[in-house]
């Protein structure tokens, strides 16, 4: 289809340029055959910066077109550029690009050769950039891990050549079409090129001092008022005084409740901190966020629950439209709830919970080592590899070998009265918790690595048919525990962001709990 494409494309072009241009033309196609058959080192030469970072793609990308070049007019050219310099609100570094030199290339006339190499520098940025947007700026090894189920559908995205084909017509469709469409990467992208505009000295700091509590009188609540403002949580006309008023803490605790912070309108260490982020460190926050959107834009499906890490929320989509969320507890730093996709495809009702060897070895052991009845007061058995059940006086708990640790289903059980279930290696699930207090708690870091939601029952219902929903909800009230394969499987995704934007435009920053985008933020700016 390709290569009819293009002969199309040259019987046109052949009937519309003058004779004179038609040379150029062919003397420039015939350069870029000449360097695809083993001759690139002219180019090099002329142009070092053109190092192919693939070359097999651009060689396809130019043999389907039979080689005809593509930029050799200015103003395909401009839009290129103009296209190019775009990315800088994308969080990009231009570098790569080499703008000076496609810039450079509008101003002088060359010979073929030249002129072949600046196709080849054009169509080598124009790919990259694709590239970088479509499936992220870092190199898949140097990425966050995140785990895919087998079991996962194969993906029907574009290839990254179509999408560049999509270009031929209008270079701007081609980066439509491979910048990530999801509002959350676009309101994002918007926020990071508004910010990108401020100066540092738009952003005043608030002096380390005692707490500051609604009803003090301090001469710090001008800047504080000043820093609210610049952020949209106060306007702009709001009068500058030293009373800490209640509608200055009314906007401190929308701040703190989007920034992950206990809001209790009292501003204390971790406040502060939140308050007075520097201006470079902001911009990397959000650099290093779109590009974890960039990496997962792919992953995305219109039917998907999506567990926002970071964000401690629950997220249930259907047809790309959000239906319902709760907030979550994850897992602390040190074991931490891992990214992942995997399809939802099991339910147990009224769980027992098996204490993982972990928990068991870190956590159960020592307390059942100070007072063996710590069993019975957690509802905890005993039980051999086999399952039978062990006498625990007859244990010796130094040395108690092969054991399982099991908790009855029950109020005082960990997981509930629900736990959803998922094909994956980390022995991660979603589940019900008694431990309802935490959810008031910001950020909400307490578990083991499983992910805690907040009114799971009322999730139910929507992962099901309706036809299912009367006879679980009466084996969820009988409290036995039983298991449940759903019929339609769910689409699940585990993904880490520490920034977002609200319904209202408000930047969200969370707290980086696994400690991730310093790490992230170097890694962008050593990829040039």
């Amino acid at each position: 289809m390709y290569k009819k494409h293009a002969a199309c494309l040259g019987l046109l072009v052949g009937l519309l340029l003058p004779v004179s241009l038609l040379a150029n033309q062919q003397a420039t196609q015939d350069a870029l055959r000449e360097a695809f058959s083993g001759h690139a080192t002219a180019c090099t030469a002329a142009l070092p910066a053109v190092a192919l970072q693939a070359p097999g793609l651009l060689h396809e990308f130019y043999a389907q077109r039979q080689f005809v070049p593509l930029w050799q007019d200015a103003g395909r050219r401009l839009d290129l550029l103009h296209e190019l310099q775009q990315l800088a609100d994308d969080g990009l570094d231009l570098t790569p690009y080499q703008l000076s030199l496609l810039q450079a290339q509008l101003q002088r006339q060359a010979d073929s050769q030249a002129e072949a190499c600046a196709e080849l520098l054009a169509s080598h940025s124009y790919l990259l950039a694709l590239q970088h947007l479509y499936q992220g700026r870092l190199p898949l090894e140097q990425r966050e891990s995140l785990w895919r189920a087998e079991s996962l559908p194969a993906s029907t995205r574009p290839s990254l050549l179509s999408i560049a084909w999509q270009g031929l017509d209008k270079v701007a469709n081609a980066f439509a079409a491979a910048r990530p469409s999801q509002p959350h990467y676009l309101q994002l992208r918007r926020a990071y090129a508004s910010l990108r505009q401020q100066s540092p000295a738009e952003w005043p700091l608030i002096e380390a001092g005692r707490l500051l509590k609604p009803g003090m009188h301090d001469p710090r609540i001008p800047i504080l008022i000043q820093r609210l403002q610049a952020d949209g949580y106060l306007p702009a006309d709001t009068p500058s005084a030293t009373l800490y008023s209640e509608s200055v803490a009314s906007a401190v605790r929308q701040f703190q409740q989007l920034h992950g912070l206990q809001d209790d309108a009292i501003i204390g260490a971790d406040t502060l901190a939140a308050l007075n982020q520097p201006f470079a460190a902001r911009l990397e926050q959000l650099r290093a966020n779109l590009e974890r959107w960039r990496w997962l834009s792919a992953e995305m499906e219109p039917d998907l629950l999506l567990v926002d890490i970071a964000g401690g929320l629950l997220s249930y989509y259907q047809g790309g439209q959000l239906q319902w969320q709760g907030r979550t507890q994850v897992g602390r730093a040190v074991r931490q709830t891992p990214q992942l996709k995997s399809r939802v495809n099991r339910l147990t009702l009224n769980p027992t919970w098996t204490v993982p060897p972990t928990i068991l070895r870190e956590d159960k052991l020592p307390e059942i080592r100070r007072d063996i009845e710590f069993l019975a007061r957690n509802d905890l058995q005993v039980l051999d590899q086999q399952g039978n059940l062990l006498e625990p006086y007859f244990i010796d708990w130094q040395r108690p070998g092969p054991i399982i640790l099991r908790q009855a289903a029950g109020p005082r059980n960990p997981l509930g009265k629900l736990a959803i279930r998922f094909p994956n290696p980390f022995s991660v699930y979603l589940h019900d918790t008694p431990s309802q207090r935490l959810f008031e708690k910001s950020p909400r870091a307490f578990s083991s690595g499983c992910v805690r939601v907040e009114g799971i029952l009322q999730l139910l219902p929507l992962l099901l048919d309706e036809a299912e929903r009367a006879p679980l909800a009466a084996r969820l009230d009988s409290g036995k525990t039983s298991q449940y394969n759903l019929r339609q499987p769910v689409t699940i995704l585990m993904a880490y962001w520490t920034a977002a934007v609200d319904e209202q435009g408000r930047l969200i920053l969370r707290k980086d709990i696994y400690a991730r985008d310093a790490q992230l933020s170097a890694r962008l700016r050593q990829a040039h």
